[in-house]
């Protein structure tokens, strides 16, 4: 299945019977809260498969997924996924692997978080989403305030950063 920027993989609250892996393209992942903010908590890339939370049992979307970029992306029911993690031995090893990358780009984004100064850390950000982001630039794949959520800062510092000020 293709998806083009802006539209949506998944919606927060889904019931999760689909997971999905994805292969080629970028997804950003946020979360609408009660009191209204909506914040962006994850960044989804080739090779895995989501939702995170759900790849051992079933549970509702935390957020919704949603294109920045041209994304292909391959469907699987979430009860063949839970019937082959059953029947077949090397598939707990399968989501250990996918699980133990996922942590290490998590642990990757928290280093990022604590370089000195901001310039730094959208220089690692820009970095690394040049990787996956198919020759776009960064502010065309995410917003000033995506980008601040990002690198722990206000959309106002990230304006001043990428107009050079």
């Amino acid at each position: 299945m293709i998806l083009h920027k802006g539209e949506v993989l998944f919606h927060q609250g889904d019931s999760g019977q689909f997971l999905y892996h994805i292969k080629s393209g970028l997804f950003k992942v946020t979360r609408l809260h009660q009191n209204g903010n909506i914040v962006l908590f994850n960044i989804l890339y080739p090779g895995e498969t989501v939702p995170h939370h759900s790849l051992i049992s079933p549970k509702e979307t935390h957020g919704t997924a949603t294109a920045v970029i041209r994304s292909e992306i391959e469907i699987i029911p979430a009860n063949e996924w839970y019937r082959e993690l059953q029947e077949n031995p090397e598939k707990p090893l399968e989501i250990a692997r996918l699980l133990q990358e996922k942590l290490r780009f998590m642990q990757q984004r928290l280093d990022h978080l604590t370089v000195g100064t901001p310039a730094e850390r959208l220089e690692l950000l820009t970095q690394w989403m040049n990787d996956y982001s198919q020759g776009m630039d960064l502010a065309e794949i995410l917003t000033q305030e995506e980008i601040g959520q990002l690198i722990g800062v206000r959309r106002e510092t990230v304006n001043r950063l990428l107009r050079g000020v």
